[in-house]
């Protein structure tokens, strides 16, 4: 299908790789994002060579590239901070690293310029108020009393999804793990030339994202998915750091401003039926909401926006290039979902524990696979 007029709703990197991929393909192309801000929080994330060659693929690699720190394996460490194994990563772009670190503000700043830049429209601080699907094409009522229709509209507004609630009000919902995420960005050592990952009942990353700086991820068990206010915040994240490796214990001590704690609960889900309706489809955490224990959730997010362009262009109608794309993304999504679930549940004492150097090796293997 040729010259379609596309609706996307969300404005994060799965709304914004599609964007990309759209526009390259002659599509006009709408962004709808409902904070007028158009922010993202100020810490990192960990993406491997699956994500490399995606980029590669959108031709935004050396942009990437710039904002990014490459690095080559894993290092995994016992919870008293022992080296017990160094899991190399597969190239799978010549001539690039394996996998990156980047400041999430980065990333966003790569990938709203080039949407600019590619001629697509973004609004910002709207939201779709109503979404008729009549068979021939879709009229959207905005939040700012506008109207338009779009011969396709595309669900990229994360796990809590307004569209997905729209269209299909029966399908999963997000479920709550019992964990959480901490996030803060610190001084990056000399040494720390890769991501380590520190195993045990907290589970900590420490990960670079610039020459000068890196973020520590901290997950913890949090029963009952308590409320914490912000003020107090970065005191409580150094609490859970307390019976943690000598080296974690001296860099908590540097989490000091409430502000620049992130913390998340940590809820998963998957659509195991259709991730569309007649001439509405969803991509990203909207389908596929993973835990981050495999450092996946973005990367799912950006291949999904590349296959499903690809089908697009190959298919004779929507619901020919919607079936099609589930049908190339399901499996592996479902792996991630499901085995960063296994992770989080081995540490939480709800399931076996899981050797994340097996699991990492396996998750390298698997996303090494062509999309």
């Amino acid at each position: 299908m040729k010259n379609l007029d596309i609706l996307i709703i969300g404005g994060g990197i799965g709304g914004l790789t599609s964007a990309i991929a759209l526009r390259r393909d002659g599509h006009s192309v709408t962004v709808i994002e409902k904070d007028p801000e158009w922010a993202v929080y100020g810490v990192g994330i960990i993406q491997q060579s699956n994500v490399l060659r995606a980029m590669k693929a959108l031709d935004l690699l050396d942009d990437y590239m710039d904002a990014a720190v490459g690095f080559d394996f894993v290092a995994i460490h016992a919870p008293d901070g022992t080296q017990v194994a160094k899991v190399p990563s597969p190239r799978l772009v010549e001539g690039y690293p394996a996998n990156v670190g980047i400041g999430r503000p980065a990333l966003h700043k790569v990938l709203g310029d080039r949407t600019i830049a590619a001629g697509a429209d973004v609004r910002l601080g709207v939201t779709a108020e109503s979404i008729d699907d009549d068979g021939e094409g879709v009229t959207v009522r905005f939040s700012d009393g506008s109207e338009g229709r779009y011969d396709i509209v595309i669900g990229a507004d994360g796990v809590y999804s307004d569209t997905r609630h729209k269209v299909m009000p029966d399908a999963e919902k997000p479920e709550y793990t019992g964990q959480a995420v901490w996030r803060y960005n610190l001084p990056r050592p000399a040494d720390l030339d890769s991501l380590h990952v520190y195993n045990g009942p907290t589970g900590i990353g420490l990960v670079p994202i610039s020459s000068e700086l890196m973020y520590m991820y901290v997950t913890t068990p949090e029963p009952g998915n308590p409320w914490y206010d912000k003020q107090g915040l970065a005191k409580i994240m150094r609490e859970k750091l307390a019976n943690t490796a000598p080296t974690i214990r001296e860099m908590a001590e540097a989490i000091t401003d409430d502000e620049g704690v992130v913390y998340r609960p940590l809820e998963g889900m998957m659509l195991y039926g259709p991730w569309s309706k007649g001439r509405v489809v969803l991509l990203g955490d909207a389908v596929h909401a993973t835990t981050p224990h495999l450092g996946q959730g973005a990367g799912m997010a950006i291949e999904d926006s590349i296959v499903l362009a690809e089908e697009l262009a190959k298919a004779d109608t929507p619901q020919q290039a919607f079936e099609a794309y589930r049908e190339r993304r399901f499996e592996r999504c479902k792996y991630i979902v499901e085995s960063s679930l296994a992770i989080c549940h081995g540490q939480l004492g709800k399931g076996p524990a899981v050797d994340n150097h097996k699991a990492t090796a396996e998750m390298f293997e698997i996303t090494a696979e062509p999309i």
